[in-house]
This record gives C-alpha cells, sequence and structure tokens, in this order.
C-alpha cells in the first residue's frame, strides 16, 4: 500500500544553527532529490528548503526503510550525525503529511502567518521536482490540491490581510533603537525579497537614503533605482558601515559577509554611533558575536519571531477559517486518493470487455461475408457501446464505494463476478463444475 511520508524540520523544530546547515548551499535541493531518486524504497519525491524550513516530501511502500534512507540523504547533506538530526526533525504520515503540507502552502505553518513568500516557494520546489520527473500521480495531485487549498484561505478569509510579515517585524525591533528614522541611513545587502520588503518598510518611515550592495553589480543597479538609491560594489562594505545606520542583510553567501572585526573597527570611526544589523539570511551573513559590541545590534531571523507573535492575535480568527479549508481539503484528497485502488479492477474489467468484444466480432464476422467500410465502422461503434453501457453502472458503482468502509468488499466481488483473476477464476469454474455434478446427480 502506497504511503505518504513528509519528514523535515522548521522554525519551530530546530534552531537556526542547524537550519542553516542544510540552507546554506543553493544546490542541496538539486543533490536531494538525485539522492532520493536512487532510493528503490522511496517512489515519488518532492525536497522543499527555505530559510525557515526544509522538508522532504514522498511516497512510498516500505515506510521504515523509505524514512531511514531520507533522514540519512539530508544527514548527509548537512553533515550532521544521524542521531542528532533525527531529535530535531518532525515525521507526517499519510492523512496527516496531506494536511501539514495543504497548512504550509496555506501559510498557517509559516512562522508569519499569512506571508505570501511559502506558497511561491513550495511551486520552485515542485516545478523542479518536476523537471526532475521525481514526482507522479500521487504527489501531482496533491501538489495541486495544495495550491488550490492556498488560493481558498487567500480567498476566502482575511488572513493575509493582516498578516505582519518578516521584513515588517525587523522594522518595529528597528523602531525600538531609532524612535524617527528620519534621517538615518540604511545599507541593504543582497537582493532577497524579504529584505527588499524591510526597505520599503523603512522608506515609507522616513529613512532619507538607501545604499545597495550585491555581488552582481548589475543587480544592485537595479534594485537601487527602484529605491531611488545609490549602488556600490560587494567589496565597499567595509566603507559603506561608516556611513549607514541600518544594515539589512539577505545574501546567499556560505560564509558571513559582516564581520566582528569589521564592525568593531568601523564603530571607532563612528566614534560609537548606533549601528542595527538586520540579518534575514540564512544561512547569516553577519556574525553573532558582533552583537557584543557596544552600541551595535545584530537581529538574525529567529530574533524576529517576538515581534511576529505579537501579531498573531489579529489573525486567530481568520486562521480558525483557514483550518476548516484545509480540513474539507484534506477529506476531499483522501477520498480522490480512495479511488485509486478502484483504477486496476476497472482497468482490468475493460481489458476483459474488450478482449470479448474483439473475440465475438471475429466470430460474427466469418459468418455475416464482406461488408463494406461503412457497415463495419457501424458494427464496431454497435459492440463498443453495448460493452461501455453494460460497464458503465458497476464502474460507476464501484468508484462511488471506494472510500466507504465496505469498498475493498465490493472490489473483490467484483473481481471474483467477472473472473478478473486468474486465480479467482479458476475457483469459480471449479465450482461451476462441482455444481452442475451436483445437480446430474440429483436428477
Amino acid at each position: 500500500m502506497i504511503r505518504i511520508v513528509n519528514i523535515g524540520m522548521n522554525h519551530e523544530t530546530a534552531p537556526v544553527e542547524l537550519r542553516e546547515c542544510l540552507a546554506k548551499d543553493p544546490a542541496h535541493a538539486d543533490r536531494a532529490l538525485a539522492m532520493m531518486r536512487e532510493l528503490a524504497c522511496v517512489k515519488e519525491g518532492m525536497f522543499l528548503s527555505t530559510c525557515n524550513r526544509v522538508e522532504a516530501l514522498f511516497t512510498t511502500e516500505q515506510t521504515d526503510e523509505a524514512k531511514g534512507s531520507v533522514i540519512a540523504v539530508l544527514s548527509k547533506l548537512g553533515g550532521m550525525p544521524f542521531e542528532s538530526l533525527c531529535s530535531n526533525l518532525f515525521t507526517y504520515e499519510d492523512r496527516d503529511a496531506v494536511r501539514h503540507i495543504f497548512r504550509v502552502a496555506s501559510s498557517l505553518d509559516s512562522m508569519v502567518i499569512g506571508e505570501p513568500q511559502i506558497l511561491g516557494q513550495i511551486k520552485e520546489a515542485y516545478t523542479r521536482a518536476t523537471k526532475e520527473n521525481t514526482t507522479g500521480v500521487i504527489l501531482n495531485r496533491l501538489l495541486h490540491r495544495a495550491f488550490h487549498t492556498a488560493k481558498r484561505v487567500r480567498t476566502e478569509t482575511g488572513i493575509s490581510d493582516a498578516a505582519v510579515s518578516v521584513s515588517y517585524a525587523a522594522v518595529e525591533l528597528a523602531k525600538k533603537i531609532f524612535y524617527d528614522f528620519k534621517g538615518k541611513k540604511v545599507l541593504l545587502i543582497g537582493a532577497g525579497e524579504m529584505a527588499e520588503l524591510a526597505a520599503r518598510h523603512l522608506l515609507s518611515q522616513g529613512v532619507s537614503a538607501i545604499t545597495v550592495a550585491n555581488r552582481t553589480f548589475q543587480k544592485a543597479v537595479e534594485v537601487a533605482q527602484v529605491f531611488k538609491g545609490v549602488p556600490v560594489s560587494f567589496e565597499e562594505i567595509e566603507a559603506q558601515l561608516l556611513e549607514a545606520d541600518i544594515v539589512i542583510s539577505s545574501t546567499a553567501a556560505p560564509g558571513y559577509v559582516i564581520t566582528h572585526d569589521q564592525v568593531k573597527g568601523s564603530m571607532k570611526k563612528r566614534r560609537n554611533r548606533p549601528l542595527f544589523f538586520i540579518d534575514i539570511a540564512v544561512p547569516r551573513d553577519v556574525e553573532p558575536e558582533v552583537n557584543d559590541l557596544e552600541n551595535v545590534y545584530a537581529y538574525d531571523i529567529d530574533d524576529l519571531k517576538g515581534i511576529i507573535q505579537m501579531n498573531r492575535g489579529q489573525r486567530e480568527e481568520e486562521a480558525i477559517k483557514a483550518e476548516r479549508i484545509v480540513e474539507e481539503e484534506v477529506i476531499k484528497f483522501e477520498q480522490w486518493l480512495k479511488t485509486l485502488e478502484v483504477v486496476p479492477t476497472i482497468v482490468s474489467l475493460k481489458e476483459k470487455a474488450e478482449t470479448i468484444r474483439q473475440a465475438e466480432l471475429k466470430k460474427s464476422l466469418s459468418s455475416l461475408g464482406e461488408l463494406s467500410p461503412s457497415q463495419m465502422k457501424s458494427l464496431e461503434a454497435l459492440t463498443l457501446s453495448i460493452t461501455e453501457k453494460i460497464l458503465n453502472d458497476p464502474i460507476l458503482f464501484l468508484k462511488k464505494k471506494a472510500d466507504r468502509p465496505l469498498g475493498k468488499s465490493y472490489l473483490d466481488t467484483a473481481r471474483r463476478l467477472f473472473c478478473l483473476d486468474r486465480e479467482n477464476g479458476d475457483e469459480v469454474e471449479h465450482g461451476s463444475e462441482q455444481d452442475d455434478r451436483t445437480s446430474e446427480k440429483k436428477h
């Protein structure tokens, strides 16, 4: 029996130090898919990696072996001991796994409930999986229903209306350091979506200027044009620390972009004027020890949880509605999943009917003489129509009963009635012969 399994970690089960081990290399997603494809116990698979979660979604008929193998893949990718990784993972199976991916897509499992980024990230992960041919009938249907569920939640509830993004939470923290943003200068490092949103919030709050640094200078120019700011090269970051009041960093660099020594040297020249870092990157861009310096305030993505928690109350009522929609869609998907058990029987039924039709048609043609093409076409249509109409009611019945308690019994009965299994067919034939012999003796 095919099982759906989801194994992973998120902002609630694992600290940023652990999550960044799996998220630091953009190529990890492709490698994870390649490694999962090599696992004979995994039928279909998808790998999702964001700054707040790493998840492997897959189907299998060998649950325990597949779970151990997938965790081994995560362990190898992150360079982490198998045992220590296990203690920070969640595992969902079947209905719980379906509910989980629907909740994630609907942003009900995000650090910021209602944020829109996660849906796009899931779509990217799914697109990658389809390109690598690691998905099939079940995951394709599951992901499309997840997208449908997310759309329903977004349109039928107000969960996104009052949603507070990570970038907005970062600005709320900055307000505690700088009561007034007027005259303040922002240095934006990287071109992450959340970092750019934070910059927009700060501009709306009155900051005077934005400088943009990026490894690709062309990208720095493009982003700077959006904010009417000044582009600089990556090599100029240390010099820009002398001028900036707020630094927002969101790169994909594998190591620290801002070091303790850099900031320490800058603070002497700044005469200890306050410097605020918003590090939204995973892995982190700002060395944690920077926070030990006087008048320097550095916050990473986990530090934003407190601000976000304060704003959850106003979204709880809408989240209840969203959970109801998710549960409704989970039930619908389960119903579809159970109909898959009917498919082999329906296929066998149609194949047997077609075999009989062809054989009987061949017999009849020998006694009908030569037929014109139009007559042959009419005869073909007639016999097809008869078999389809005869099979229609049994097929509809089996589909309708698929998700009922007696669904498997109906399937077994259908296979026996129509002798779809050689073994069952032999039983019926032997049974019929025995009945005939018994009847003859009585007479």
